[in-house]
């Protein structure tokens, strides 16, 4: 069983920066593909970005494309995710993923492509 646990939300200004982590524990061998996802109030959940673990092949959303980008596991088996530029319509909780399966390209985004998620962490921007 793997647990998720993300940490690092908080309040920035539009333009700035802000990096969120999720920590990972239990049977990482089995995780093959991490997604962070955020929802806004009001909003459905959606991908912003995905990495497929055993090729690092990453995916974004056009949305965030060029400001967001997601990281490997580290040697502490934590997945970051750096947001720069980061503008009002970036609030939103924001949730990491795991899943079992790997990632492509038609199904990193898809809620179904995931089994374990983290509680999430708040993220606000002000413009």
């Amino acid at each position: 069983q793997v647990r998720l646990v993300e940490s690092g939300g908080g309040s920035v200004q539009a333009g700035g920066s802000l990096t969120v982590s999720c920590a990972a524990s239990g049977y990482i061998n089995r995780v093959n593909c991490m997604g962070w996802f955020r929802q806004a109030p009001g909003k459905e959940r959606e991908g912003v970005a995905g990495i497929y673990i055993g090729s690092s092949t990453k995916y974004y959303a056009d949305s965030v494309k060029g400001r967001f980008t997601i990281s490997q596991f580290n040697i502490n088996n934590t997945v970051f995710l750096r947001m720069d530029s980061l503008k009002p319509d970036d609030t939103a909780m924001y949730y990491c993923a795991a899943g079992a399966s790997g990632c492509y390209s038609a199904s990193w985004s898809s809620e179904r492509a995931y089994n374990v998620w983290g509680q999430g962490t708040q993220v606000t921007v002000s413009s």
